[in-house]
């Protein structure tokens, strides 16, 4: 180990802007946020201070910094990786651990250092691999669907349509059939149901970390979004946490006979380029809404004054597929095939069906050979 990076609170947002921590930079932009929850991670190795660094990726934590800092990231299949031993399984299984680095094979070479269970796995998924010897194997032929139309939001990016537009030519110039094709979802219904996990995930861990400490629960011991998220948890039933999981399962099933008809799904990582750091992160007047319903422990309040659906729809809007995959379990990843005008970094997001990590290591594999980016450093680094 060299060290540990910046890394939000819970690994719960989509940037690394913890209020103990401070901001983590990107390297191409240093006004600009690196994502996250892997943001220091990702901020590492584009600035070259490490050929590759961990992540977790439970919506996207691994591919969001991959994609701000023009990085190659892969999220495995669920169950590829160990999750043990003192998590069962993180997030209701969402969340899995793999890097991110500045190559393929790199990527490839560690997962085949780190795949398979551990003892007393909740469930065990057929081996496979060596995924290093992908490399350079021919992917053949794939069917690959590709879409600019979020899933969980309303808006993208001209840059991030343009990456794809780019990308649909180069695949197709390598002899991949591309058909304008998605799953269909209720953006606003799945949002709000995955959120209702976290929230319930979130007020645990605040339960839990209380117990082990022996201190009573206070605002004072956690950042600000961390304690409302685990506030709107405290709000819910049991019920409301099982109906949850039970729509997102049976959203999957309509993914996976989805991915019946095709190999591969070809969407944006993110809805824009990397973000101004700031940009996404609690208002003054949300930050003080959240402490005055956590001082005066009206948590009702928080549902009267919605504070946190529009939090959620922001952050939503950000990351408009990759949560969509942890829920599913499949592996995809972040290739980093376009810059913008500015210079920043737009990751192409590919989906593989469940278990497929080899095809997506192929793909990439002939994307990487056809459009190298490994020297592609930000500048001064």
């Amino acid at each position: 180990m060299v060290g540990k990076t910046n890394t939000p609170e819970f690994g719960l947002t989509p940037y690394t802007e913890s209020d103990t921590l401070g901001a983590a930079l990107n390297p191409w932009d240093t006004t600009r946020s690196p994502g996250g929850s892997s943001g220091g991670s990702g901020a590492a190795v584009a600035a070259r201070m490490v050929p590759f660094a961990t992540g977790g990726d439970g919506g996207g934590s691994i591919r969001i910094p991959s994609s701000a800092c023009g990085l190659f990231g892969l999220k495995p299949t669920r169950g590829r990786t160990p999750t043990g031993p003192i998590i069962g399984e993180a997030w209701q299984g969402f969340a899995i651990e793999h890097i991110l680095s500045r190559s393929v094979r790199d990527s490839a070479a560690m997962l085949d250092a780190t795949k398979g269970p551990d003892v007393g796995a909740p469930y065990i998924i057929p081996d496979a691999g060596p995924y290093e010897k992908e490399m350079g194997r021919t992917p053949g032929k794939l069917k690959i669907a590709f879409s600019t139309k979020p899933l969980l939001g309303k808006n993208v990016h001209a840059d991030c349509v343009k990456g794809v537009g780019e990308t649909v030519a180069l695949l197709k110039s390598l002899g991949h059939e591309m058909i304008e094709d998605a799953p269909k979802i209720n953006g606003e219904e799945y949002s709000l149901h995955f959120l209702a996990i976290i929230a319930g995930q979130t007020r645990a861990d605040i339960e839990e970390i209380a117990e082990i400490t022996g201190k009573k629960i206070s605002l004072n011991d956690f950042d600000t979004l961390t304690f409302g998220t685990g506030l709107f948890g405290s709000m819910l039933k049991a019920s409301d946490y099982v109906k949850a999981i039970r729509y997102l399962q049976i959203v999957s099933r309509d993914i996976g006979r989805f991915f019946e008809n095709y190999d591969v799904l070809l969407t944006p990582v993110l809805n824009q380029p990397p973000v101004k750091i700031g940009a996404l992160k609690l208002s003054s007047a949300e930050e003080t809404q959240i402490k005055l319903i956590a001082r005066t422990g009206a948590t009702w309040i928080l549902e009267a004054m919605n504070v946190i659906k529009p939090v959620a729809a922001q952050t939503f809007e950000f990351i408009p597929w990759t949560p969509v995959f942890n829920v599913s379990g499949q592996p995809a990843m972040s290739v980093p095939l376009h810059w913008n005008d500015e210079g920043l970094p737009v990751g192409m997001h590919f989906v593989g069906k469940w278990g497929e990590e080899a095809t997506l290591f192929r793909l990439a594999s002939q994307l990487e050979k056809a459009q190298p980016w490994f020297d592609k450093a930000p500048p001064g680094y």
